[in-house]
């Protein structure tokens, strides 16, 4: 099949030009390059990974600098690209998430774990978060199968395309069949209320209720009583590692290991990566995307670009002027970010010891979520609304060094502070630069009160605001996802209605990054799915000749 798909030597320098060398670039590239074609990516940066990279940011310290965990990596992705062969390890947390409250009390969960310590706190609890868990995972094995494959995409005429869309349309409906009317009712409720409406539904105790609030407000600038937080909640439970469905673990290395085994794949099959090459424009000819420009001014001709960036980057920065129909500029320029994270990373002289459950253990492995009820995170966001950050903030706290004792030297640890709610903007015209420190001070602080002592064990730190990270990683209002999971920018509306088959305005050009479907996460599935796109458009194209 590779060498079918290999053509002639024309005036292009390669077939397929990829825009940044994220975790989604490299997927894509590695699927085309495996199907012949010719493959360059170009990285700004000069590593790649985008955010999914691993670095030291003090002396004998490394960790993940942005993206942090793993669970939402595609299994096939993971098989088709041989990642275990480049040296892919994923180790899985002994606990899966740890919550400790300002009264003493805590909740552990993961395998064994969940319904003992969730009993200790709410007999009626332990027996409803079974029930809940595997209503959420029977809609999630479901959507699952949507991962992979592109959505309905709603096209005009009746054309060769509406014909296909309304095979993938049935297909869809096929697969939604398989979830009995309840749970067909359950998904539209997941789909458009608030996780805080459906969690004081379903339980009592305030710690069980924040540890499914955590997942519809990571990543999402939005209280957990906002209508479609549910639809968050449920997008973490897609996951899994080593065959587990639901479970949470750690990359051996760093996430950065991921993203260097990807890499390691793209080249093995002809893939070229060029790295501190950042793209100043697409190229536009005729209506058609045929390749970039640089920012040194070198342009690389190609049949098909494929964007790993935000969609509203790629459009309000990358296209030339009059390239896009007003009407769809327009469009895009709405393209809504901005995830309200304030990321760090600290380089620790020792391991924290919570007053909840002091010492070592299982629970320090696990994603410690400071957020002791749905009304804390509700907080959050209006303080961050109001203020430019929340006075108690939503911190989740991951120690890798517990998993991987490659990251810290002998008896010392780092540990990554994923922080939620900081506005994207701050109000008034004050700068992130002004108040990046102040913030981060606070983030500590707020540990502290749960583990006294954790502030004097920091011995260096690494502080990303939202504005650090739309320079360093280009994600927009800090935004992780690519652009907000709300109603209006899921599934054949991501990133526009009309261009969910990650094929863009253009001819020639598509996206490959997680502005399209299936969304946010380090996934692998937009690239995979935008790959299949591209080869399919090139078996069409050769076809006809």
């Amino acid at each position: 099949m590779a060498s079918s798909l290999r053509n002639e030597t024309d005036m292009n320098e390669t077939d397929v030009v990829i825009i940044g060398a994220g975790h989604n670039g490299l997927t894509c590239a590695a699927y085309l390059a495996m199907a012949g074609l010719r493959v360059k990516v170009v990285e700004r940066r000069k590593v790649v990974g985008g955010a999914a990279v691993t670095e030291e940011f003090h002396p004998g310290f490394r960790n993940s600098v942005a993206a942090y965990t793993v669970s939402l990596l595609n299994p096939k992705v993971i098989a088709d690209l041989g990642l275990a062969e480049h040296g892919l390890r994923i180790v899985e947390r002994r606990a899966q998430n740890f919550l400790p409250s300002p009264d003493g009390s805590h909740l552990l969960t993961g395998e064994g774990r969940t319904t003992e310590s969730v009993a200790r706190l709410s007999a009626h609890d332990a027996e409803e978060i079974g029930i809940f868990s595997r209503q959420l995972e029977a809609i999630a094995d479901v959507l699952r199968q949507f991962v992979l494959r592109a959505p309905p995409n709603i096209v005009e005429g009746f054309g060769a395309d509406a014909f296909r869309e309304a095979f993938n349309a049935l297909g869809s409906a096929n697969l939604l069949r398989k979830l009995s009317l309840e749970q067909q009712r359950d998904l539209l409720d997941l789909f458009t209320r608030s996780a805080g409406e459906m969690l004081d539904e379903r339980f009592e105790n305030d710690l069980v209720k924040a540890l499914f609030g955590f997942d519809a407000i990571v990543g999402n600038y939005a209280s957990p009583y906002a209508a479609g937080s549910a639809y968050v909640m449920l997008h973490h439970a897609f996951g899994e590692v080593n065959g587990k469905k639901g479970v949470w673990g750690h990359a051996v290395g760093g996430m950065g290991a991921i993203t260097q085994a990807m890499a390691a794949a793209a080249r093995a099959h002809g893939a070229e990566i060029e790295l501190e090459a950042g793209v100043r424009e697409v190229m536009v000819e005729n209506g058609r995307a045929t390749g970039v420009v640089l920012n040194n001014g070198t342009t690389i001709r190609a049949r098909y670009v494929a964007a790993n960036v935000n969609p509203k980057l790629l459009y309000t920065r990358l296209m030339p002027a009059g390239a896009l129909a007003p009407e769809f500029l327009q469009r895009m320029s709405r393209w809504r970010n901005g995830s309200g994270t304030f990321r760090m990373n600290v380089a620790l002289s020792a391991l924290p010891s919570f007053t909840a459950l002091p010492g070592p253990g299982d629970h320090l492995t696990a994603g410690i979520i400071i957020a002791p009820d749905l009304g804390y995170m509700d907080r959050a966001w209006l303080d961050a609304r109001s203020f430019g950050w929340s006075r108690e903030p939503v911190v989740e706290v991951l120690i890798p060094s517990t998993l991987d004792d490659s990251l810290a030297p002998a008896g010392q640890h780092v540990a990554s502070l994923f922080c939620q709610h900081v506005a994207p903007e701050l109000p008034d015209g004050k700068s992130w630069d002004d108040h990046r420190d102040e913030v981060a001070d606070l983030m500590i602080a707020t540990v502290d009160r749960y583990a006294p002592g954790f502030a004097a064990s920091v011995l260096g730190r690494q502080v990303l605001s939202p504005l650090d990270l739309e320079r360093e990683f280009g994600l927009l209002g800090g935004d992780i996802f690519h652009g907000a999971l709300t109603l209006n920018q899921l599934f054949s509306a991501r990133p526009m209605l009309g261009h969910a088959d990650y094929r863009g305005p253009l001819k020639g050009l598509y996206h490959c990054g997680s502005g399209a479907h299936p969304g946010g996460g380090v996934t692998g599935a937009p690239g995979h799915n935008a790959a299949q796109a591209i080869l399919a458009d090139h078996r069409s194209l050769f076809a006809k000749r």
